[in-house]
């Protein structure tokens, strides 16, 4: 500063000093002294400025009494907050580490290397010249274990502090809380592990052995397929209500789910609850997305030394398709689903050895088959008509119903994959619901994230509108059946199409058929159903029939955009039931007219005849006959005398 002052007054001009201009004789000599004024001033700032920092030479260290390391693998850390420049260019940074019992502390400072400290030798410290503060194990910590390390060159170099790996002072500090946390680890589990194989030894030792069943007698059988007899090996057990029994044979497993529909008193293969039942597969009938369904013989027990042979349907699903199997088990299990228009259910089987495995559905054998293919090559007369779509919507309301048709509560289910191929016929007036794969129980205890996590399922082409919007209210039981109630209007229309009240019958076609591919995704779909609001086309024809038009608009308001405005499964049974008697009443109005008719005409030959009888001339008629009273012998022999 006193240099800058001095400056000051060479700098100053007054009023008095003379102007000296550039072109003055003495310019050049004066710019000259002033330029070395100026340049000694200079230097001497930055002199005092390089004087006045000169301690940035030294080393800055963390500096802390004591402080809780934190260390990660073979690095710590000394959290220490507080930071100190040496006193001299002779002092490094040094850190202490010190552990007693489970305590660990460090202590940092600033320290010259050729000076003791904490009784350790100078030599020690004399060794740290690096920029790492790398720690050696130190001797007169006195009980506590010491580690000390010491670095220069670099700011607050004490603050990491680093152990070298193996037998280092660092892996001999760790080793002692090492041990204890390994014992109490590994004890427990130990312990399980022995108790575990204690019981299985006993268990194996001490349980009964049980007699090995008798084998089965051979049975001939036509085109089964060898990679299922191969695999029909013994195991699986049988149990009411469709509750699951394992048993493991080798490396093969079966498991079997008996149906309600099996009695234990009819068939001689069911007293005893080893082998699987004695099934046969013969044809293959029919392939889905999820399995595959034979036609199969089962085994219904002897008479007088004959085998006695139940023909039954055999749903044979992949081991990629188990979900779908065992949910349809699921649903098969509860015996208050058991319906005249629900598919029966005899056993459900797990058969084959691990990576070969086959699951079995066991269920009754229809031979008209499926309602697709029945409507491809048949027509359908209006009473055929009334009665079977009857019979879909009196199964679809039992699914659906909280209760049995005896008041026996039961947990209702939607079926989630309603369309005319899986319907089988029982006969040309009656069908029966089967595939409940993709079915849902809307059992109370279920939440909504239940329900959401069963996804968009189902067939895109029978979709309610509301599933492919994938806005289902998860909350309202009902929705589910709404949904239903709308892929059986389209089971509907597909009948109606094919039925000889509407006059001229076209050939086949599914709903939608004219409009979308064989196989619709469900993006064609929601274009079709959603933006535009399509539906199968309905003819004026149709509701020419009074019956037919009840039926068409039963049908429409069953596809209502609107789930709500949709009809319910049980109030269409209430229709088609006044439709059908209707119909019954009018067929016995029939009957009576022509009973009568031929009452008519059985009087009118009889009159014909009298008429003839008496224009007939008879040698008898100058008979006379008493018609009171009784004839005498006597009388009648006069009589014979006089003819």
């Amino acid at each position: 500063m006193e240099t800058i002052l001095a400056l000051a007054p060479t700098d100053v001009r007054t009023s008095d000093a003379p102007q000296i201009t550039d072109k003055h004789p003495d310019f050049c000599p004066l710019m000259m002294a002033r330029c070395r004024t100026l340049w000694t001033g200079i230097l001497a700032l930055l002199t005092a400025g390089v004087s006045s920092f000169s301690h940035l030479s030294f080393n800055l260290c963390r500096w802390c009494e004591a402080s809780a390391p934190v260390c990660r693998d073979s690095v710590c850390f000394s959290n220490c907050s507080l930071s100190s420049f040496c006193s001299s260019t002779e002092e490094i940074c040094i850190a202490l580490w010190r552990k007693t019992n489970a305590s660990m502390a460090v202590q940092t400072m600033c320290h010259d290397p050729s000076l003791p400290l904490e009784g350790l030798p100078p030599r020690l410290l004399m060794n740290f010249t690096s920029r790492d503060c790398t720690m050696l194990p130190a001797e007169g910590g006195g009980e506590a274990a010491m580690m000390v390390c010491g670095c220069t060159g670099e700011h607050e170099c004490n603050d990491k502090l680093q152990f070298n790996q193996g037998a280092n002072g660092f892996s001999r500090l760790q080793s002692k809380d090492v041990i204890p946390v390994v014992v109490v680890s590994l004890v427990p589990p130990v312990l399980v592990a022995i108790v575990a194989a204690a019981a299985f030894y006993f268990y194996r030792t001490h349980r009964p052995h049980k007699p090995r069943p008798p084998a089965r007698p051979a049975w001939p059988t036509k085109r089964t397929p060898e990679l299922y007899q191969a695999y029909d090996l013994p195991g699986g057990a049988l149990r009411e209500g469709g509750l699951r029994m394992e048993a493991e044979t080798g490396e093969s497993k079966s498991t079997l789910y008996k149906g309600p529909h099996l009695d234990n008193d009819v068939t001689d293969w069911q007293d005893h609850q080893i082998e699987p039942l004695p099934i046969k597969l013969e044809l293959l009938v029919g392939k889905g997305r999820f399995a595959e369904v034979w036609r199969a013989c089962l085994l219904d027990g002897r008479v007088g030394g004959l085998n006695l042979y139940e023909t039954v349907a055999v749903k044979v699903f992949p081991a990629v398709e188990f979900a779908s199997w065992r949910n349809e088990c699921s649903i098969f299990s509860d015996p208050k689903l058991q319906h005249d228009n629900v598919v029966r259910f005899l056993a459900a089987e797990e058969r084959g050895p691990p990576g070969h495995r086959k699951y079995w559905l066991v269920l009754a054998f229809h031979s008209m088959g499926n309602l697709q293919d029945f409507l491809s090559a048949n027509t359908l007369s209006w009473e055929e008509l009334v009665s079977m779509a009857g019979s879909i919507s009196r199964g679809l309301a039992h699914l659906h119903s909280d209760t049995t048709p005896s008041g026996v509560p039961k947990v209702p289910v939607a079926h989630r994959d309603l369309k005319s191929s899986n319907l089988v016929l029982k006969s040309r007036r009656e069908c029966a619901l089967c595939d409940f794969g993709l079915a849902l129980r809307l059992d109370l205890s279920l939440t909504v994230d239940d329900f959401a996590n069963s996804g968009q399922v189902g067939t895109a082409r029978y979709m309610a509108p509301e599933v492919l919007e994938s806005r289902v209210n998860l909350e309202d039981l009902e929705a589910f059946k709404q949904m239903d109630v709308y892929s059986m209007a389209l089971v509907h229309w597909e009948m109606a199409s094919r039925c000889q009240a509407i006059g001229e019958v076209k050939s086949y076609e599914p709903a939608f058929g004219s409009q979308v591919c064989e196989q619709p995704c469900v993006d064609s779909m929601r274009d079709l159903v959603l933006r535009d609001r399509g539906r199968p086309d309905i003819p004026t024809a149709w509701t020419q029939n009074q019956g037919m038009s009840v039926f068409c608009s039963t049908i429409t308001e069953c596809w209502d955009h609107d789930p709500e405005a949709r009809l319910t499964a049980h109030c269409v049974v209430e229709r088609l039931n006044v439709l059908q008697q209707e119909q019954e009443e009018e067929e016995e109005e029939e009957e009576e007219e022509e009973q009568e008719g031929q009452e008519v005409a059985g009087k009118e030959e009889d009159v014909e005849t009298e008429k003839d009888s008496d224009q007939r001339p008879s040698s008898s008629s100058s008979l006379q006959i008493p018609q009171t009273g009784e004839v005498s012998q006597d009388s009648l022999g006069d009589t014979w005398s006089a003819v």
